[in-house]
Parts: structure tokens; C-alpha cells; sequence
């Protein structure tokens, strides 16, 4: 009987031969192909398991337990799997398959001029007709292995891993004979992970699908602690077209596992090293290089495990298989809100949202409340502003007293696609905390109602959507929602906010931090933020507005007091472009324009488009680009946009268009300030009407004057998203694109593909 029937060279295998020594072990094999560094070894093949079964007589022992047997009865499941797997591995290993074993793991010391090597045992699956990956992670690895007599006890515990209580159940439950899967084990060099580093990774987003980045784990020490949950590893995203590093979250790492007396045991990790990352960034570039050159060959997303060699320096692929399960990506899906039923009305205003959620009722008087508030309540408040971005996350739904459909908690609640009611009245009084209560936003009157009430939502998926002549675009200011969203079939992003990103991610001043020496805090927060939503949505343009708070705002910022005056009417005062030149502001803006450039430079996004906001004058306008200059933005290699929302820049779009690449029209602001309303007043809100002419001649205005200087022009105010007439004006008057909420991108398509009929 031929050696070769029992033992392979890893490096001699291909994909081919995975029904001959499982899916794990033809996958190494394959990837020596590929200029994929693998640790040298060899495998056992599915004939060697069959012969030893055959020739140790234990099929009949094995069939017997498995006769009767309820995998409901865990104590009995218990029981007959011990004794299965005490059956397989206290069998003699027959004499031609040791023999066969034991010379190719001399030979392997003889490569590695090494007597008795260590290795890593490492069980491959294998089954007529049945996916490997199936099997992932029911059958056992033994690490630290050393000397023929470990070698050869190992491989039978492989074998008899075949037969853990959850490999039995799997195979019960899903019909498959147990003797027609067969396990191979890998015997592979030992790569010194316990004096390095080492972890997983996936080609693709884990929770959301999306296959633009690769996603790293990582930690000290060998890698079985981090599948099996037991330590919090380093998180790295990689944007595979680059290799640009899009976000590094700093795990835990308290513990690692490494080798002792034989063994292995998990150890206490230095204070000191638990705030280092675990690799290098340029050991994450060239980790990503090998991801994203296993998935091309494959040509599907992988679940890789790696590990840095501590001996040599050097990484190593110790498992490659294919990613099966993941969160759903975006569909071009269409859904209907109706309730089943009415119960008591208890309150009424604007609906924001389209959409309907019940939940328990906390009421907040400020944001520093929030943590009060749990996932899925309903967050009842006077009005909100950044500060309550992340409690407003966390709700089914949100109702305030105050507020408009342009003010912070209707924009912020449509992207986040959380229904929400505004100028609700008396919301604060008239609820209570603990209550169940409906919030109904499926049309244009927003009702609250007492109890859980059902309610049905249908959902329309559209297989194909039109092509459209109009852009269609996203609003969009929440990074983390960002990938969840790649799938839309939008054409990149119109409007991404600055300010969500600094209330969530950052929460400080800038010029707080840049007094306490933790600018680097500011620019990473931004960088990865940007990042995130330039990558999700490249190569289409991602248009990202500059800093827009209002003073106010800044005020609610940690130790924005410090530095912002108190205005009478922020809304008029020290905004946008205005700030970034004076002497008290520059060095906050050069911050911003730090984290532009390490995106355009560093990760390679040069889809992101800068834009500037709220720019009172052309040489206002002259003064921020010269600016953004000096500071590293090269104004000359990348287009610039500037906002129209403001009168002048309406009366002086000539001007402007010398001067800016684009323009983005803000419907909001060009309403408040043509028609003299201020947006945050109870009192004129009835006035506030972007459909009114003037407002609509200026748009008009704009959008002909830009395309007379060969300029694009979009709109990224919030009327395309809550005014279904605003969409056909828009197409009518030729604008370039249109900008909407993600609840609304799909409608927006199929109407814009309509009007353009």
C-alpha cells in the first residue's frame, strides 16, 4: 500500500483534491499557488481515516451508540459521544499508516533541519457532495505537538473529533450519514504566534456584507482565544482597492495564550502592551495584499486565519474557507406602513420618517440623561441638537415638543431612518415614563397612540431599477450606517456631515483638545469617520461639507463654552467659511483639513469632494481655499463645491463658479434667509415654505448660472426628501443631482426615472 495513499505534501494539493484530504488542507495546498505564504507540512488523507477504521474494527461500535439516539436528551447525547470518541482514539494506529505518518514527519524535520519537529494538528473535513464549510469548527486542532508518540495520538484525536456532541448534532439534523464524512488532519510546522501576534479575518464587512474593505482581528498570542470570544481582540479595516487603513479600534487584549511545559495556557497581558495595536500598519497592508489575493482566486469572500511568526518575523495563512454567513447588504426595497388597528390617540404633530414603532416612552429634559434611555425606547424630549445623536440611535422612535421638519431631530431621525414626530406641543407632559406607546409616522400627521397596536409592513423588492439622466444621491452624516448602505443604488453621497461625526465620535471642542495636546483624538475621529463613508460608496463621489455648527452647538461640545461667544440668533452669526479664517478658529480648521488629506492621501479615498458652507462672500470664499492650501489640501488636484444658501450667492453665482467646482444647493438655509424665517421659530414655522416661488426663482437662478460656467449643481437640503412635488420641480429645471435620505433613495429613483420619460 502506497504512502501516497495515506500522507500528501501540503504544497503538492490543489482545490481538486478536496474530497481527498478535506477542505482545509486542499485550500493550504492551493494557496502555495498563489505566492500566499503557508507554514510547510503535510496532510492525512480520507483514505487514512477509512483504513483506520476499517482496520481497528470500531465502525460497529461507533454504529451501535448511534442507534436510538434522541439528540434531544442532552445527558444521553453526552454520554454516547464520549464514548464514541474514547472508542476512535484508544484504538492502535495500524502499522502501515503509523509507518506512513512517521516518515513524512521525519521528512519534514529533515526540511526544517529540525529532529522532532513541533507541529499543529489540525482536523479537514471532507464528504461526498456536502460543503466544507459546513463543518467549520465542529472538529478539533491540537497545537505544541512534538515527537511521534504526541504525532500519532494527535491524529487519532482528530479522528475522533469527528464525533463532538455538535458534529452529531449537525449531521442528525440535517440527514447526512455519519460515515460519509471523513476528517484528514494537517500537520503543519508550529508558527510562534505566543512570542507575536495572530487572529482571523474576513474579506468583506462581517455585519453588513459589504465587500469593499477587509476586516481584521487581532491580539497577542496564539489564535484560538479570539474565535472561541474568551479575549477582546484589535479591529482593524482595510479599503482592499488601497490598502488604505479606514479605522483601527484598540481591543482589550488583556490576556494571550501561549506555550507552556508542553501546553498551552492564557497569561496576563502588560498593562503597557494592551495599549499597543497588536500589528503594525504596514503588517495590516501586507495582510489585506494576501485577503484580497485569496478571495480573487476563490472569487468569493473568505474567512481567513493568520499568524505572525515571532521566530521569524514573518506572517503566515494557517486557514483559509469561504464566508457564509453575514448580515444582508441594502436591497432596493420599498416598505408600506399601515396599522392593523387604532387605539387612544394621545398626541399629534409632524411626521418625519414614514414609518411606524412602538416602544416604552422615556422622557429627557437634557442629553446628559441618556443613559436612561434603552435600545428600542421611545425617546420623548422638548427638541434636540447634536449632543443627542447618540441616544437618538439607540430609540424605536422620537417625539418632541418643539421643532420643525428641517430642525436637528427631523434631519437626524430620516437618516437614521428612526421614526420621529416633531412640534408635537405638550409630548413632555402628556407622556410618561414607562408607557407603551405607537408612534405613527406612515403619513403626513404624526399620532401617538396608547399600547402596543399592531401594525403590517409590506415590503417591495425592486429587482431592476431605471437608469436616470438626474443623479440620485444620499444625505448622509453617520459613518457606522455607512457600509449598511453601500448596496443602495444611489450615485454617491451629496451631503456627508461633519457634525455627526464630531458630536458622536469626538464629543470635545477642537479647541479644547488643542489646548490639552489631543489634536490627534480630533483628527482620527474625523479621518475614520470620513473614511468609512468615502470607502463604502467609491468610486461615486462623496461630497463632504466642512464644519457647520452654530455656536450653540459648539457651546454643547466638552469645553465649548470656553470658546464660543453666546449669540442672540446663531443661525446669523459665527458659521461655516467664516470661522475657518479667523484667528481664533484656524488651527481648529486645520484639524479638519488634516483628516481630509490623511483620506485622500493616506487611504487613497480621492473620491471625497470638499465643500464649503455658508460662504457669505467670493473672497471669503478666496481666503478658505487659500487656506485649506497652506494647510495640505491641494486645491488645484481636487474639486472644491461651496453651498448655495444664501442669497449671494444665488445673486453672485457667476462669481462663485469661477471660483468653485460645484455648487450644492441647501434648501433650508436659502428658505430661511430669502424669505426672512428664522428656521428655529415656533412662531414663524408656518412660514417657512420651500416651495415658495422666491425660494424656487433662486434655485432656478443657481442652477442656470452653474450650468452656464460648465458647473454641476446639486441640492442637498431636506425638501426632495419630505416634499413629493419638490422632486418633479427639481428635474424640470435640469438639476445635475438631488440628494435625499436613505428611506426615501429608492422612491426617489423610480420617480425621478419617471419625470424624466
Amino acid at each position: 500500500m502506497s504512502r501516497e495513499m495515506f500522507v500528501r505534501w501540503l504544497e503538492e494539493l490543489s482545490s481538486d483534491d478536496t474530497d481527498i484530504v478535506g477542505g482545509k488542507s486542499a485550500n493550504l495546498g492551493e494557496l502555495a499557488d498563489i505566492d500566499v505564504p503557508v507554514l510547510p507540512g503535510f496532510t492525512t488523507t480520507a483514505s487514512a481515516y477509512d483504513y483506520y477504521v476499517e482496520e481497528t474494527g470500531i465502525q460497529a461500535e461507533i454504529e451501535s451508540q448511534l442507534e436510538g439516539l434522541d439528540i434531544d436528551d442532552v445527558a444521553d447525547l453526552q454520554r454516547r459521544g464520549e464514548r464514541i470518541r474514547r472508542t476512535v482514539s484508544e484504538a492502535s494506529m495500524p502499522p502501515a499508516l503509523e509507518s506512513a505518518v512517521l516518515e513524512r514527519y521525519a521528512d519534514l524535520g529533515d526540511e526544517l533541519g529540525i529532529d522532532d519537529p513541533e507541529v499543529a494538528v489540525r482536523s479537514s473535513a471532507t464528504a461526498e457532495d456536502l460543503p466544507e464549510a459546513s463543518f467549520a469548527g465542529q472538529q478539533e486542532t491540537f497545537l505544541n505537538v512534538a515527537g511521534e508518540t504526541e504525532l500519532l495520538e494527535s491524529i487519532k484525536h482528530c479522528f475522533s473529533s469527528l464525533f463532538t456532541d455538535r458534529a452529531i448534532v449537525y449531521r442528525e439534523n440535517n440527514d447526512f450519514d455519519h460515515f460519509d464524512v471523513k476528517l484528514a488532519c494537517a500537520v503543519q510546522k508550529m508558527g510562534r504566534a505566543d512570542l507575536a501576534s495572530s487572529g482571523v479575518l474576513f474579506t468583506l464587512d462581517p455585519d453588513t456584507g459589504f465587500n469593499g474593505v477587509v476586516t481584521i482581528e487581532a491580539a497577542y498570542g496564539f489564535g484560538e482565544p479570539i474565535v472561541q470570544g474568551v479575549v477582546d481582540p484589535d479591529r482593524y479595516t482595510v479599503f482592499k482597492p488601497t490598502t488604505g487603513i479606514v479605522e483601527k479600534e484598540l481591543g482589550g487584549k488583556s490576556q494571550r495564550m501561549v506555550r507552556r511545559n508542553g501546553g498551552t495556557k492564557l497569561e496576563s497581558v502588560p498593562e503597557d502592551r494592551r495599549e499597543q495595536f497588536a500589528l503594525s500598519d504596514d503588517r495590516i497592508r501586507e495582510l489585506t495584499r494576501y485577503a484580497t489575493r485569496i478571495e480573487d482566486h476563490f472569487e468569493t469572500p473568505q474567512d481567513i486565519e493568520w499568524l505572525v511568526d515571532g521566530d521569524l518575523d514573518e506572517l503566515f495563512v494557517v486557514q483559509t474557507r469561504p464566508e457564509t454567513v453575514h448580515g444582508a447588504a441594502e436591497e432596493n426595497v420599498l416598505r408600506t406602513y399601515t396599522l392593523e388597528e387604532t387605539d387612544e390617540q394621545l398626541l399629534d404633530g409632524v411626521a418625519i420618517g414614514n414609518a411606524i414603532a412602538s416602544g416604552t416612552v422615556r422622557v429627557l429634559s437634557d442629553h446628559r440623561e441618556m443613559d436612561q434611555v434603552e435600545e428600542g425606547d421611545v425617546l420623548v424630549t422638548e427638541m434636540t441638537d447634536p449632543d443627542w445623536v447618540p441616544v437618538m440611535k439607540r430609540a424605536s422612535a422620537i417625539v418632541t415638543d418643539m421643532g420643525g421638519k428641517t430642525s436637528h431631530a427631523a434631519i437626524v431621525s430620516r437618516e437614521l431612518g428612526v421614526p420621529a414626530i416633531v412640534r408635537a406641543g405638550t409630548a413632555t407632559e402628556a407622556l410618561s415614563d414607562g408607557d407603551v406607546v405607537t408612534v405613527d409616522c406612515s403619513t403626513d400627521t404624526g399620532r401617538v397612540y396608547d399600547g402596543d397596536v399592531e401594525f403590517d409592513v409590506t415590503e417591495e423588492t425592486v429587482d431592476e431599477l431605471p437608469e436616470t439622466d438626474t443623479e440620485v444621491k444620499l444625505i448622509l452624516g453617520d459613518p457606522d450606517r455607512a457600509f449598511a448602505l453601500a448596496g443602495l443604488p444611489v450615485d454617491g453621497v451629496g451631503l456627508a456631515r461633519e457634525e455627526f461625526i464630531v458630536t458622536s465620535h469626538v464629543g470635545y471642542h477642537p479647541l479644547e483638545l488643542l489646548e490639552r495636546g489631543e489634536e490627534e483624538q480630533f483628527i482620527d475621529a474625523l479621518r475614520t469617520g470620513i473614511a468609512k463613508i468615502g470607502a463604502a460608496f467609491h468610486p461615486d463621489d462623496v461630497i463632504f461639507r466642512l464644519s457647520d455648527f452654530k455656536t450653540d452647538e459648539y457651546r454643547n461640545l466638552e469645553g465649548g463654552w470656553k470658546y464660543e461667544p453666546e449669540e442672540n440668533n446663531p443661525m446669523l452669526g459665527w458659521r461655516g467659511a467664516s470661522r475657518y479664517y479667523d484667528e481664533t478658529f484656524r488651527e481648529a480648521f486645520r484639524l479638519e483639513c488634516e483628516a481630509l488629506r490623511r483620506v485622500r492621501e493616506d487611504v487613497g479615498l480621492d473620491n471625497v469632494t470638499v465643500m464649503v458652507p455658508f460662504c457669505r462672500t467670493v473672497s471669503e470664499g478666496e481666503r478658505v481655499l487659500e487656506l485649506m492650501d497652506e494647510f495640505g489640501l491641494p486645491v488645484d488636484e481636487m474639486d472644491i463645491w461651496v453651498m448655495a444658501e444664501l442669497p449671494a450667492n444665488v445673486i453672485l453665482a457667476d462669481r462663485f463658479a469661477e471660483l468653485f467646482d460645484g455648487f450644492s444647493i441647501g434648501s433650508n438655509d436659502l428658505t430661511q434667509l430669502t424669505l426672512g424665517v428664522d428656521r428655529n421659530s415656533e412662531v414663524l414655522a408656518p412660514l417657512f415654505d420651500e416651495t415658495d416661488e422666491a425660494v424656487k426663482r433662486s434655485i432656478t437662478t443657481v442652477i442656470e448660472e452653474a450650468h452656464r460656467h460648465d458647473r454641476p449643481v446639486g441640492i442637498c437640503g431636506d425638501a426632495p426628501s419630505t416634499i413629493s412635488e419638490y422632486t418633479a420641480f427639481l428635474v424640470e429645471e435640469d438639476i445635475d443631482s438631488i440628494s435625499v435620505s436613505p428611506d426615501v433613495a429608492v422612491k426617489t429613483i423610480l420617480t425621478v426615472a419617471e419625470l424624466e420619460q
